[in-house]
This record gives C-alpha cells, sequence and structure tokens, in this order.
C-alpha cells in the first residue's frame, strides 16, 4: 500500500481508492472556509506508525493553502489541537 496521503472530496486517505481506504481523516464544510474534522480512522495493522499524524498534517497543510478553519470534532483531532496550539492556532476554529 501507498504512504502517499490523497485527498479526493472530504477524504484525505492513504490506499488506492478513498471509499476502501485503511487510514482516513473525513471532514465536512461547515461553511465560510470552515471545515469540521469528524473521524479519523486508521486500521489496526497500520497503528503505531504515525499515519494519525501524517493525515492530520496533509489537512492542517491543505487548510493553510486553502484559507481553512477546522473545528476539530474527531476525538483525535482535538487532541492534538490542545496538546499543541501554537502548532495549530492559526488553523484551529473554536
Amino acid at each position: 500500500m501507498s504512504e502517499t496521503i490523497h485527498f479526493d472530496h472530504n477524504r484525505f486517505y492513504i490506499g488506492d481508492r478513498a471509499d476502501q481506504a485503511q487510514a482516513y481523516l473525513d471532514i465536512e464544510p461547515a461553511g465560510d472556509g470552515v471545515v469540521r474534522a469528524t473521524h479519523t480512522v486508521v486500521d489496526e495493522s497500520m497503528r503505531g506508525q504515525g499515519v494519525a499524524g501524517k493525515l492530520l498534517e496533509a489537512l492542517v497543510n491543505h487548510a493553510r493553502e486553502e484559507g481553512w478553519q477546522i473545528v476539530p470534532v474527531c476525538s483525535y483531532v482535538q487532541r492534538a489541537f490542545d496538546k499543541d496550539p501554537d502548532q495549530y492556532g492559526d488553523v484551529h476554529h473554536k
């Protein structure tokens, strides 16, 4: 499986197809340049390899490029934002 992160509509994912990805981070538009990070899922076979962090990094980089703000609905994203507010403060929508 490729380690390349892809973005297709409302999903950042690793794999060949968004609908069959074993690791993904879903977002949904919330209007006015705001997106909600709703789910981060990493298959058990990929855990412990920093995959969720790579997905979050891809989302944050994309948000910065697009001028988005992120509402962390997903517990993984919320913990990351809380743990390092300086790193994510520019994209964290409170």
